[in-house]
């Protein structure tokens, strides 16, 4: 079993950056997990939910969606953290975030790929 415990939202203001923390908790060798960032924006229902940025379970490999392409950052260190460094941040980054798992997966799935999921911790960006 997996627990996936997210940290770090907050309110910024556009321009401004945040990092938000996931600890995993896992039965499972943290090495054979591909974990996600996903956010669900404002009035999304949960299958709207958009991947933000990836890491594959070797950890050699990442992958971002466009819209956060050169200004976010996901990355994991060995005490079982991922993070995602958000840089520049807009409006439109407004959002719950929600750090996702699963097995020997790769940088980049659907959200129906993932079968562990945190609860989600939410990010305001005001203008």
């Amino acid at each position: 079993q997996v627990q996936l415990v997210e940290s770090g939202g907050g309110l910024v203001q556009a321009g401004g950056s945040l990092r938000l923390s996931c600890a995993v908790i896992s039965g499972s060798p943290f090495n054979d997990l591909a974990v996600a960032w996903f956010r669900q924006a404002p009035g999304k229902e949960r299958e709207e939910r958009e991947f933000v940025a990836g890491i594959d379970f070797t950890g050699g490999s990442t992958e971002y969606s466009d819209s956060v392409k050169g200004r976010f950052a996901i990355s994991r260190d060995t005490a079982k953290n991922v993070y995602l460094r958000m840089n520049t941040l807009r409006p439109e980054d407004t959002a719950v975030y929600y750090c996702s798992a699963y097995l020997w997966g790769a940088a980049r799935g659907m959200s129906t790929d993932y079968d562990y999921w945190g609860q989600g911790t939410r990010v305001t960006v005001s203008s």
